[in-house]
C-alpha cells in the first residue's frame, strides 16, 4: 500500500493541476510533510488523495459509491490503531514486527488501548486469573467437549452478567473490563486457572510445558495478531460498539465473525493441506493437483499484501531460528518454496500459525483460539475509539430488488 505520492503523482490522480493540488492542501483537505533535505519537496498523503477521489465520485455517480466499497478496501472509518503498508504494519506508529520480538503482548495491549507502551495495567501484569464466580466454574467443567473458542463464546455472557461495571464506557472502565475479558479468555483457552503472569505463558503452560522457549514464539503471534485494520471481526467489533453494546457483547460479536472460514477459520484448511502431505504425497504435485480442480491454495495470498505477509515473514523466521529441524517447519519451508514456483501470491500469516501449531502440538482448535486471543486487543481498542465517537455505524444499501408496483393492493 503506498503511503505518500509526489506533488506530480498526487494531481495527476486526482486530475488536477498542481496548483489545484496545493489549493487542496491550504484548505485542509490533503495532508503533506516535507521530504528529504529539501524544504521545498513535499509529499502527500495517498489516503487523503483516495477520500477526495471517493467524494468526488460520490457526487457524480451516488448510485455506483457504494458498489464495491466495502469489498475493495475503500476506507469507511477512520482509526489511529493501526497503520498498514507493503511490508510492514504499525500499531500507533510503532512497527508491530519490532514489537513482536521486543515486546510483551500485555505492553502491546497497553499501547493499543491507551497509547503508551509502558503504561501498566494492573490486571494483565498480576499473576493468576481473575476470580470467576462458581457458576461460571461449573459452566467451564463441563464444556470440555467444544472447542475453547466456542468455550469462550459461551463463558463470556455469563461473566459479563457477574461484572457490575460492564456498562461503563469511560475509557479506563473500558480498558479494565478489556483486561478482564482477557484473562476470562486465557482461562477458557487454557483450561483451567495458572499462576503463570503473562497470557502467553499461560499458553506455554497448558500447551508446551516442556518447551520453555515456546513462550517467546506465543508471545510473538499474540502481538501480530493484536490488529489488522478493519477487517470483518474489527468492523463487526465496531458496529457493535456503536450501538452502546458492553465490551463482552463486542468480543463476543466479533467471535462470530471470527471463526468463519474466509476468516481465523482458514488454519483449518491449511491444515487439510499438510494432512495430504503428511501422507507422503509431493508437495508441488500437491498444489498442482489443487490448482488443476480450480481451488486455492489455503494459506497463501492476502486481500491486503502484494507480497509476503510480514507477519507470517516474521513468525516464520521465529519459527526457523527456534526449530531449525522440526519436521512442521521444514515441510512448510518445502511449501513456501513450492509456492513460490507454482503461485502468483505469496504465503501469510495463517500458514505460520498452523505450524507453529503443529510445532507446539495445539489442541483441536488451538490456532483459532490463539488468533482470537490476540485479536481481542485489536477488538477492545476499536471499541475505544468507537465509545468516543458516540455515532451509530448505519451505511445504506444500494437496492437492486423488484420496484414497487404503484397501485396495487390488497382486495
Amino acid at each position: 500500500m503506498v503511503r505518500y505520492l509526489t506533488a506530480k503523482e498526487a494531481a495527476a490522480r486526482l486530475n488536477v493541476s498542481v496548483s489545484t493540488l496545493y489549493a487542496y492542501v491550504s484548505r485542509g483537505l490533503i495532508r503533506s510533510e516535507q521530504s528529504g533535505g529539501n524544504r521545498r519537496d513535499k509529499r502527500y498523503y495517498a489516503e487523503d488523495i483516495q477520500k477526495l477521489l471517493v467524494r468526488k465520485e460520490g457526487r457524480q455517480n451516488p448510485d455506483r459509491i457504494a458498489e464495491g466499497a466495502l469489498q475493495s478496501g475503500s476506507p469507511v472509518l477512520e482509526s489511529a490503531i493501526t497503520l498498514i503498508t507493503d511490508d510492514c504494519l504499525y500499531y500507533r506508529g510503532h512497527s508491530a514486527l519490532d514489537l513482536a520480538r521486543e515486546s510483551t503482548v500485555e505492553q502491546v495491549a497497553a499501547l493499543i488501548w491507551t497509547g503508551n507502551l509502558y503504561r501498566e495495567i494492573p490486571l494483565l501484569t498480576q499473576p493468576g486469573a481473575v476470580e470467576l464466580s462458581p457458576r461460571c466454574l461449573r459452566l467451564l467443567s463441563q464444556l470440555s467437549e467444544l472447542s475453547p473458542v466456542e468455550i469462550v463464546e459461551v463463558l463470556l455472557p455469563l461473566a459479563a452478567c457477574d461484572d457490575s461495571n460492564r456498562f461503563d464506557r469511560h475509557p479506563d472502565a473500558v480498558v479494565k473490563t478489556g483486561a478482564r475479558i482477557l484473562k476470562i479468555m486465557i482461562t477458557a483457552i487454557a483450561g483451567r486457572e495458572y499462576e503463570a503472569l503473562g497470557l502467553a505463558e499461560i499458553l506455554q503452560q497448558a500447551w508446551a510445558p516442556d518447551d520453555p522457549v515456546a513462550v517467546r514464539i506465543l508471545n510473538a503471534a499474540l502481538i501480530l495478531y493484536a490488529d489488522h485494520e478493519l477487517n470483518a471481526s474489527a468492523f463487526t467489533a465496531r458496529c457493535v460498539a456503536s450501538t452502546g453494546s458492553t465490551p463482552y457483547a463486542v468480543v463476543t460479536s466479533a467471535l462470530g465473525a471470527l471463526k468463519g472460514y474466509k476468516h481465523g477459520g482458514a488454519s483449518e484448511q491449511i491444515e487439510a493441506l499438510f494432512a495430504e502431505l503428511d501422507a507422503g504425497k509431493d508437495v508441488g504435485e500437491v498444489i498442482t493437483t489443487r490448482l488443476r480442480r480450480g481451488e486455492n491454495i489455503p494459506g497463501f495470498s492476502h486481500v491486503v499484501y502484494r507480497d509476503v505477509d510480514p507477519r507470517g515473514s516474521v513468525l516464520m523466521q521465529m519459527l526457523n531460528e527456534s526449530y531449525p529441524e522440526h519436521p512442521a517447519v521444514e515441510m512448510t519451508n518445502q511449501v513456501i518454496e513450492e509456492g513460490k514456483r507454482l503461485l502468483s501470491v505469496q504465503y501469510n500469516v495463517d500458514l505460520a500459525l498452523a505450524t507453529l501449531a503443529r510445532v507446539l502440538k495445539f489442541p483441536s482448535g488451538g490456532a483459532v483460539a490463539l488468533f482470537a486471543l490476540g485479536r481481542t486487543i485489536g477488538w477492545i481498542g476499536h471499541a475505544l475509539e468507537q465509545y468516543r465517537i458516540k455515532g451509530i455505524i448505519r451505511p445504506r444499501a444500494r437496492y437492486v430488488g423488484e420496484q414497487p408496483v404503484e397501485g396495487v393492493g390488497f382486495a
